[in-house]
């Protein structure tokens, strides 16, 4: 495959590169493209260096058969048409084009199929937090349609990018030695603390990220499931955690949950409680699969079944499901 990664520089771009590395992705030529600020930037992939170049509207995609593009949403849609005239998959890690109906949303675990028509020459990767859930969320379905859902997210610092993981570890660092705490990157201080806010609020109260989170899902289902979110930015580096409550139409019971998770793909059951045996974010950090684990019955809901998700949110959450996604494209010969 000949390859270009936009945005690399930032943490998914960079975390792009170790993916592709670890799992032997094909690659024949990798061109590296970024802002002019971080062009002439040199990085080594497979014991090879490569440059930097800047992103331009021009004709530089034309022998570029996948670009994974993970530059913010203003980027995506500017040079979307430049990315694809010449037959590029573009594969997007923005929020730009997801709920465009011409764009497929997919996580390959649940949807991978919808990846083979996409009339844009564009594939969406999903929001971070929804990738994790849905992933989770499509085993129960299989047994049982789910009806509605309630989430709660403890959201890493990485949510935000590199120099928000860097901002967290210099706060620390300045509350140990009684100095200003610097706050840049997220509204208030992070540590030893927990902001109820990620992205901005909208007219009905939820923010952007929690209305992502219901309307992602239902896409990449293909599902009427109605989804509730709170989302929450917690001092935690990298990798995101979940608590879950589904409502399914009939009562799922944990000991058939707990059977199909450790069936699924993309997953790893670690729900052995009395062994103090759960998910937690500081030991999923640098790994693939979406944890699972806390699986009980809903006592507060007849058929409701909830369960506790962590996820690396740089990893699965975004480079790992984008190089997922050209991995299926390959092995159905969609490309």
């Amino acid at each position: 495959m000949r390859i270009a990664i936009v945005g690399t520089s930032g943490a998914v771009g960079q975390e792009f590169l170790r993916v592709l590395d670890e799992r032997n992705f094909p690659i024949e030529e990798l061109v590296l493209f970024g802002s002019a600020r971080s062009a002439g930037t040199t990085y080594t992939f497979r014991d090879k260096q490569y440059t930097v170049k800047e992103l331009k509207q021009n004709d530089d995609f034309r022998d570029i058969d996948i670009a994974f593009v993970s530059a913010g949403g203003s980027v995506s849609v500017e040079f979307a048409s430049t990315i694809t005239k010449h037959g590029a998959i573009m594969i997007d890690n923005s929020s730009a084009f997801r709920m465009d109906k011409d764009v497929p949303l997919v996580v390959p675990e649940v949807n991978g199929e919808d990846a083979k028509i996409r009339p844009k020459g564009i594939i969406a990767n999903p929001n971070c937090s929804t990738i994790q859930m849905v992933v989770a969320m499509n085993v129960i379905e299989k047994i049982s349609h789910i009806k509605r859902a309630h989430v709660a997210t403890y959201q890493a610092a990485s949510g935000a990018g590199a120099a928000a993981m860097d901002e967290l570890v210099n706060q620390f660092q300045q509350l140990a030695y009684n100095t200003d705490v610097t706050v840049e990157k997220f509204v208030y201080q992070l540590a030893y603390n927990l902001i109820p806010q990620i992205d901005v609020f909208t007219d009905n109260g939820y923010t952007k990220e929690e209305l992502k989170m219901y309307n992602e899902t239902q896409k990449i289902m293909h599902s009427d499931v109605k989804v509730s979110a709170t989302c929450i930015r917690v001092p935690v580096l990298r990798s995101h955690s979940e608590a879950i409550w589904v409502e399914t139409e009939r009562p799922v019971t944990p000991e058939e949950a707990r059977a199909a998770f450790a069936e699924a793909e993309g997953i790893i059951l670690q729900d052995n409680p009395a062994e103090k045996e759960y998910p937690m974010p500081l030991f999923v950090a640098g790994s693939d699969p979406v944890y699972v684990g806390r699986i009980r019955e809903d006592i507060a809901n007849p058929n409701g079944l909830t369960f506790w998700v962590v996820a690396d949110q740089i990893k699965k959450g975004a480079a790992l499901n984008a190089v997922q996604i050209a991995e299926y494209l390959i092995k159905e010969k969609a490309i």
